[in-house]
């Protein structure tokens, strides 16, 4: 049980990929509102970079709470970043959509770290978003047809960018060594992984 317990080191660590990640969201801002002047809902496609600092934290440290832990420091980040929106609703929607992302990871008992589950964590975290904007926006206001699309495109971009490309960074991550340093990565110990989840 200890293992799985949070140590010093990995809040540290879930700290620093936060503060990339608020830089990131900092910097996406300005593309997300050019995109959004089209008017064709065309900025959901790219909406899922919010969402990508949760999954990516849990696929590295693999512990529970990181997923929140993470996605909140980086949306609170953003905002001592720069960011225009308000601190109140980058924290609400940081810690909702890192839950989430961590019930993903949590369904599998924290178990299982693979593209599936950072796929569904992705997909978590977009309906918190939603969850969210329902009290905080405007959802109402859309007609049926309107919010299906922005419903499925956030989707597809949470899909895309948090699930797959997170997945896809981390393992590029994995052989340059770096993350040896907080979790080892080597085939035996995912062997010894797949074996305590058989018994």
């Amino acid at each position: 049980m200890k293992k799985k317990q949070l140590t010093l080191t990995d809040i540290i660590v879930t700290i620093m990929i936060a503060v990339v990640f608020a830089i990131v969201y900092r910097l996406w801002t300005p593309l997300y509102d050019i995109v959004s002047v089209t008017g064709l809902q065309l900025h959901q496609l790219i909406y899922g970079m919010w969402f990508i600092a949760g999954p990516l934290a849990m696929l590295i440290i693999r512990k529970p709470g990181i997923a929140i832990l993470a996605q909140t420091a980086a949306s609170v980040g953003s905002f001592l970043a720069g960011s225009p929106y308000g601190p109140l609703s980058l924290l609400l929607y940081g810690f909702f959509q890192g839950l989430g992302a961590e019930l993903a990871f949590a369904m599998f008992r924290y178990r299982l770290y693979h593209m599936g589950v950072a796929i569904l964590g992705a997909i978590g975290a977009s309906i918190a978003s939603f969850s969210v904007d329902y009290f905080n926006d405007y959802l109402l206001d859309y007609t049926t047809w309107n919010l299906s699309i922005r419903v499925i495109l956030r989707t597809v971009s949470a899909i895309l960018i948090a699930g797959v490309f997170a997945t896809a960074l981390v393992r590029a991550l994995e052989k340059t060594g770096v993350v040896q340093l907080i979790r080892p990565v080597s085939q035996a110990d995912y062997a010894r992984l797949d074996a305590k989840r058989k018994q």
